[in-house]
């Protein structure tokens, strides 16, 4: 009789799974984006861009992949790597919501959405609701590549303060960081401060500024924006003897690490599949 009941019992799930009369792999691209979402514990973004740009929802996804951006290569070493589900965190087609129709006859276009399609790979981008993680999934993840943790304000993810240290120590400590890399800097190099604001990626001059108006911030590390928004608003700030400083290190330098962080934080609840952060670097060389 006991063995009869372990027999029972080992076998009600399959049971109970055919009396459903589901032959859906639990692990499918769509299950494993809702699962994905579902643990953010965001609310629900209108309009969001996290969507898939390509490939079947159904596909069952062998190997994730989680990168800054798509590119070339990161496509090519994710095939390697037996990865099919593609996590990406900026646009795959060079514009913000992806559109191609003014791609159809591009070669750079084609070929990149025939190797994509050619390998049955899905592309999934994961912008808005990574960044609703608490403390922010993206910025967590640089500021363990920049080793800042016990910089980090209780109260603001974003903020950081670095008590008897000049723009120029900041700069150093960025640069043995991403020592290939240029950043524009706006600012005396060697004034004193102690509130820097991170803004990462693209985030756009009205942000930056609105950080440069508040008393209490004295440098804001960011991104990237066009030339004559922050960079010139900063140089009169500084021309008029005001304690502020401008340091951008890039779009990529400034969010790609997040990727890592989600690639880590997707370990602990996806299971048997592996998963991989996969770096693109820098998108140009500096000269």
């Amino acid at each position: 009789m006991k063995l009869l009941f372990n027999l029972l019992l080992c076998a009600l799930p399959i049971v109970l799974w055919s009396q459903n009369g589901s032959t859906q792999s639990a692990n499918t691209a769509e299950q494993l984006i809702e699962s994905i979402i579902k643990e953010t514990a965001a609310t629900e973004v209108p309009n969001t861009v996290d969507i898939i740009k390509e490939g079947n929802p159904e596909t069952e996804i062998t190997g994730i992949a989680t990168c800054m951006f798509a590119t070339m290569d990161v496509l090519r070493k994710a095939v390697k790597k037996n990865c099919n589900l593609i996590i990406v965190h900026e646009p795959l087609y060079y514009n913000h919501l992806d559109e191609t129709a003014q791609f159809q006859k591009d070669s750079v276009f084609l070929e990149k959405k025939k190797f994509i399609n050619d390998h049955k790979l899905v592309v999934w981008r994961f912008h808005d609701y990574i960044h609703r993680i608490p403390f922010d999934g993206i910025v967590t993840g640089i500021t363990e590549k920049l080793d800042w943790e016990d910089h980090r304000a209780n109260d603001n993810p974003y903020k950081f303060s670095f008590p008897n240290i000049t723009l120029m120590s900041l700069l150093k400590k960025l640069k043995t960081t991403f020592p290939e890399n240029n950043f524009h800097v706006i600012g005396d190099p060697e004034m004193d401060l102690s509130n820097v604001m991170y803004i990462p990626g693209s985030s756009g001059s009205q942000v930056h500024i609105s950080q440069l108006q508040d008393p209490n911030v004295d440098v804001v590390v960011a991104g990237e924006v066009p030339q004559w928004e922050t960079y010139e608003y900063a140089r009169d700030a500084v021309l008029q003897g005001r304690k502020k400083a401008v340091v951008f290190i890039g779009h990529i330098n400034s969010e790609e690490y997040g990727m890592k962080f989600c690639a880590d934080w997707l370990g602990k609840f996806v299971k048997d599949i592996p998963v991989h952060f996969i770096e693109c670097g820098s998108s140009y060389w500096s000269y």
